[in-house]
C-alpha cells in the first residue's frame, strides 16, 4: 500500500524502531504495539479575528504510548503542520521519554497557522480555543502538553488557565513549561540547550578535546539553538555559524554570541510575541543591529541554511526543524560530530550516508531530552506544591543526561553500532519492560498461564 506524503515521516521514523529491535530486548508483540498511536485527536477551531472576520484553524493532539506513565509532548504553532509529523513527534516522544527513563509516553500537538500573522489578542483566543477543544484528551493524569515550535511560556500560561477554568479549580501540572510566576520551572527556559551541552561535555571529556580548537555551527538559532551556543561558547568553543528561518552568518574567528542572542531577541514594539530579528542582519559579529563595515575582510559572510549544514566544523549543531539533513545533502556534510538539538532533523536516507562516513550522531531522543527531563521536574513541583532551586534542577538534569549518555555510549561501543541505533535499543528495553510487565503472548501461551490461575 502506498504512503500517504502526510503520513511518510511517520513510516520513516518506525524503520528505526525495526533495526533498533535488533539489539533489544523487546517482543514482537510490544513493537507492534508502538507502530500504532494509542489515540488520535483532530479538530477545527474557529477563531474571531481582530477585523471581525471568522477563521478555522485546524489542530491535532496525538497520544502514542502511555505503558510508562501519561503522555508528554509540546504544541507547537506552524504553517505545515501536518498529522503525519504530529505521530512520528508523538513516537519520538515515547522513545525519547524512555531514553532519559522518566515515567512518560510520547504525545504531540499542532495548530496549523503562521503564529507571526496573528495579533497578540488572536494568539491568545486561538490558544484558548484550542485548549477548549482537547480538554477531554489531557490532563495531569492522562497527557501533559509542552511548549514546541513558535510556543512559549506565555502561551503555556494561557492554555493551563483555560483548562482550569474548565475544570473549575487549579491545574498547574497539566501544563509545563509555564511561567515562573505561575507554576513553571526554575531551569525550564535553557533545558533543552543545556541538555545538548551536558552531552557534548561528556563527548569532550571521552575523546579529551580543548574547547578553543573545536568549531561549532548552530543551525537554528531560536530558544534551544540559542541556549546550547551560549553556554559552549561561555566555555570557550569557537562558534562559527548560526542562522535563523531567514538565514545566517560564518565567521571563522567566532561570533559573539551573548550579542547575537541580546540583539536578536530585540522587539520592535511591544506588541510583538515573537523576535522579529534575523542573526544575519549583521554579517561580521553576529549582532543584529551594529553599523560594522561590511567591506571589512574581517567580517562575516552571509550564508543559507543549506550552506550553514556543509561547512567544515568539528560539531553540527541542527537546531531548527525535521528533515534538514537528507540524501540529498548528507554526502557534503564535513562535520564528524553531529548534535540533534531539533526533533528529526536527519532523515532515515540520509543516516546511511553518515554512518558509512563514519559521523557521530548525537540522536535527537538523546540529545534534546533535558527539555522533557526539566517538563517532568516542573511536573513533580506542581503535584507536590514544593519548588526546586535553579541549582537543584540544573544539577539532576547533569545527572539524567550524563548517565544516560554514557549508558548508551557503551551501548554503541560494544554492539559495534551507530549511536542513534543505541538510543533506540535502550529506550526500547524500557518500554518493553513496561510492557512485558502486564502479560505478552509469550507469557499467557506458556505453562505459567495455567500455574498462575
Amino acid at each position: 500500500m502506498a504512503i500517504k506524503p502526510s503520513d511518510d515521516i511517520f513510516e520513516q521514523s518506525l524503520l528505526r524502531l525495526d533495526h533498533a529491535a535488533e539489539f533489544a530486548n523487546i517482543e514482537s508483540e510490544s513493537l507492534e504495539r508502538l507502530r500504532h498511536p494509542k489515540s488520535i485527536l483532530q479538530v477545527s477551531t474557529p477563531i474571531r479575528m481582530d477585523d471581525g472576520s471568522l477563521r478555522v484553524f485546524e489542530g491535532y493532539r496525538v497520544r502514542h504510548d502511555d505503558t510508562r506513565g501519561p503522555t508528554k509532548g509540546g504544541i507547537r504553532f506552524h504553517p505545515d503542520v501536518h498529522l503525519g509529523e504530529v505521530k512520528a513527534l508523538a513516537f519520538w516522544m515515547t522513545c525519547k521519554c524512555a531514553v532519559a527513563g522518566i515515567p512518560f509516553g510520547g504525545g504531540k500537538g499542532g495548530i496549523i497557522v503562521n503564529p507571526k500573522e496573528l495579533s497578540r489578542m488572536e494568539l491568545e483566543r486561538l490558544s484558548r480555543a484550542f485548549i477548549e477543544r482537547i480538554a477531554d484528551f489531557i490532563g495531569p493524569e492522562t497527557d501533559v502538553p509542552a511548549p514546541d515550535v513558535y510556543t512559549n511560556a506565555m502561551i503555556m500560561g494561557w492554555m493551563m488557565d483555560e483548562y482550569s477554568k474548565i475544570k473549575r479549580c487549579r491545574t498547574p501540572a497539566v501544563i509545563t513549561g509555564k511561567p515562573i510566576a505561575i507554576g513553571g520551572s526554575l531551569g525550564r527556559d535553557d533545558a533543552t540547550g543545556r541538555g545538548a551541552y551536558y552531552c557534548i561535555k561528556e563527548l569532550e571529556r571521552i575523546k579529551a578535546w580543548r574547547p578553543q580548537d573545536i568549531r561549532v555551527a548552530v543551525q537554528g538559532f531560536g530558544n534551544a539553538g540559542q541556549h546550547v551556543a551560549s553556554l559552549l561558547h561561555a566555555d570557550g568553543y569557537r562558534i562559527v555559524a548560526i542562522s535563523d528561518s531567514r538565514g545566517g552568518i560564518v565567521r571563522e574567528e567566532g561570533l559573539d554570541i551573548p550579542r547575537a542572542i541580546e540583539l536578536k531577541q530585540k522587539r520592535e514594539s511591544l506588541s510583538e510575541v515573537y523576535a522579529s530579528r534575523s542573526v544575519c542582519d549583521c554579517p561580521k559579529c553576529g549582532c543584529v543591529e551594529c553599523h560594522c563595515q561590511q567591506s571589512d575582510p574581517g567580517s562575516g559572510k552571509v550564508i543559507t541554511n543549506e550552506e550553514l549544514l556543509e561547512l567544515d566544523v568539528d560539531i553540527l549543531i541542527p537546531a531548527a526543524l525535521e528533515n534538514q539533513i537528507t540524501a540529498d545533502n548528507a554526502e557534503r556534510v564535513i562535520a564528524p560530530v553531529i548534535v540533534e538539538v531539533a526533533n528529526g532533523p536527519t532523515t532515515t536516507d540520509a543516516d546511511v550516508i553518515l554512518n558509512d562516513k563514519q559521523t557521530l550522531v548525537v540522536p535527537d531522543i538523546l540529545a534534546n531530552a533535558g527539555g522533557v527531563t526539566v517538563s517532568y521536574f516542573e511536573w513533580t513541583q506542581n503535584r507536590a506544591g514544593y519548588y526546586w532551586t535553579v541549582d537543584e534542577v540544573h544539577e539532576r538534569l547533569h545527572q539524567i543526561m550524563t548517565r544516560e549518555f554514557n549508558t548508551i555510549y557503551d551501548l554503541m561501543t560494544t554492539n559495534q553500532i551507530d549511536m542513534r541505533t543505541s538510543a533506540y535499543a535502550h529506550a526500547l528495553n524500557r518500554i518493553g519492560n513496561a510492557i512485558e510487565a502486564q502479560g505478552t503472548e509469550r507469557f499467557f501461551s506458556s505453562e505459567h498461564a495455567v500455574q498462575g490461575r
